[in-house]
């Protein structure tokens, strides 16, 4: 068996993580499986997990299992690229076990206490913090997000101060350090309702449309270079101009969420005009993507990495991109805005983005944590039928959500007179809930089929050369 070991031995710190955000993954798509039947069957679970609580739970799972996605890599990124050890592993690994107990606190309070007397016993009173969507952490826990986030950028920063800096290094740190700042906004909560959805928005559209893009470019071209053996600087330019176009289109992209919550009217018009830009940079992601693969000067074992770095453009370029600007221009957002065509985006451009670039790189990085190079070809053939199932699954579940809203849009929005009541509307909506359901249960399936592959044995594949290279790529791809 051809095996080998880490550069770097404390970059085993990273499998705790990935452990910790699959499984944390797994849980979030079952509450949201749990939320789809909700649509439909009024009281399913009622009382005991109503609505609101499902929601906030599958919501807080997604943010949480993703920052242990991009700690984890990071701690497995970082001490490679700066060709030195993590600078405290014992930090990493106490941060981890608050950070999980603190996520998992939460989420039984979440369940068992009702919202309002978990902000009482929390001192929301002192600082009131909570009752916002996305950030309804207690203030212990957003604390505690805080700790945890500054000892971990401690620890990387140090790290990198000490070896060698890179750009893939670089733009991750400038990254994260955005993530980390921006979440600082969510300890403001003013009571006039215009400047609290201003800042809510500096939290939320900051790190999703602005500060983790920036991690979701350094991670792709770390698993690209290591996959396709392409030069170090080619990489670094097409690096250097996407995220710049992602940052000038994202932070000026806020103003897509200004059009209607009593900011000035010029918003209109800077919303509109830079969010159109915004598919801008995920579109030269996916021929970025495709260009280093065709530029490729090795053929690595591990193919399904490949895989889902290349899906990650792509899906990415849909979900975020094409499905962002279906309804981003403001004469089209003030009949969408809210509406089931939001959750499409929202569904496609989380797993486009975000959820893809964390698993191709626990597909790349763990067989090197389990000590080989790559996992056997039938371990990789599970992770790629995964890749397709989970894919086909959320692509049902969002033409579905946006079917609803288009249909959505036109029975309650449009109308002048006569426009039909929300729930009325909803009633008519059963047929998309119910395909909605049905992609999740396939994106389930391929979720199952993901971790199963950890669990699949053999030979590891070895690197080939030569004639062996043909057509091995385009096996990947098809998922063979």
């Amino acid at each position: 068996m051809t095996t080998t070991t880490l550069k770097y031995k404390s970059q085993a710190v990273a499998k705790y993580y990935f452990i910790a955000a699959l499984a944390l993954f797994t849980a979030q798509i079952l509450f949201g499986l749990g939320l789809g039947l909700q649509y439909v069957v009024g009281d399913f679970l009622f009382p005991y997990i109503p609505f609101n609580q499902a929601r906030m739970v599958h919501t807080n799972l997604l943010i949480v299992w993703l920052l242990f996605g991009f700690m984890g890599s990071a701690y497995y990124l970082v001490p490679e690229e700066a060709e030195t050890e993590l600078y405290s592993p014992k930090l990493a690994l106490a941060l981890f076990w608050i950070f999980l107990a603190a996520g998992a606190l939460t989420i039984v309070g979440y369940l068992v206490v009702p919202y309002a007397k978990l902000a009482e016993l929390t001192g929301n009173d002192l600082l009131q913090t909570m009752g916002r969507e996305f950030l309804e952490q207690p203030l212990p826990t957003k604390l505690g997000i805080v700790v945890v986030a500054l000892g971990f950028m401690f620890n990387i920063s140090m790290t990198m101060l000490k070896g060698r800096k890179t750009s893939i290094s670089l733009v991750l740190l400038l990254g994260l350090w955005g993530l980390t700042i921006m979440f600082l906004f969510s300890f403001v909560n003013p009571h006039n309702l215009v400047r609290d959805k201003m800042y809510w928005w500096f939290v939320v559209h900051l790190w999703v449309e602005g500060t983790w893009e920036l991690i979701l470019g350094a991670l792709l071209a770390f698993v690209l270079i290591k996959t396709t053996g392409v030069d170090r600087e080619v990489i670094d330019k097409w690096l250097y101009v996407i995220i710049a176009f992602a940052l000038m289109t994202g932070i000026l992209g806020t103003g897509h969420h200004f059009y209607f919550i009593g900011l000035p009217g010029y918003w209109h018009w800077v919303g509109s005009v830079f969010s159109a830009m915004e598919p801008i940079p995920f579109f030269m992601m996916t021929v970025f993507a495709f260009n280093m693969v065709q530029r490729r000067r090795r053929e690595h074992p591990n193919q399904a990495a490949l895989l889902w770095a290349v899906g990650t453009s792509v899906v990415g370029f849909l979900g975020a991109g094409l499905w962002g600007f279906i309804h981003t221009l403001s004469s089209v957002n003030y009949y969408t805005h809210g509406t089931q065509v939001t959750a499409a985006h929202g569904h496609l451009a989380f797993y486009g983005a975000y959820v893809l670039v964390v698993l191709a790189m626990i597909s790349y990085a763990m067989p090197t944590l389990r000590g080989r190079i790559a996992n056997s070809q039938r371990a990789q053939n599970a992770e790629m039928w995964s890749f397709w199932i989970m894919t086909i699954g959320m692509g049902v579940m969002v033409l579905a959500l946006t079917g609803a809203g288009i249909l959505q849009v036109w029975l309650q929005r449009m109308p002048t007179e006569n426009a039909m009541g929300f729930m009325a509307t909803q009633d008519q909506l059963r047929f998309f809930y119910w395909t909605r359901m049905a992609g999740g249960v396939m994106f389930l399936a391929g979720l199952l089929t993901y971790l199963s592959s950890f669990f699949i044995g053999g030979e590891p594949v070895v690197e080939r050369s030569g004639a062996d290279n043909a057509g091995h790529l385009t096996q990947a791809l098809r998922g063979a």
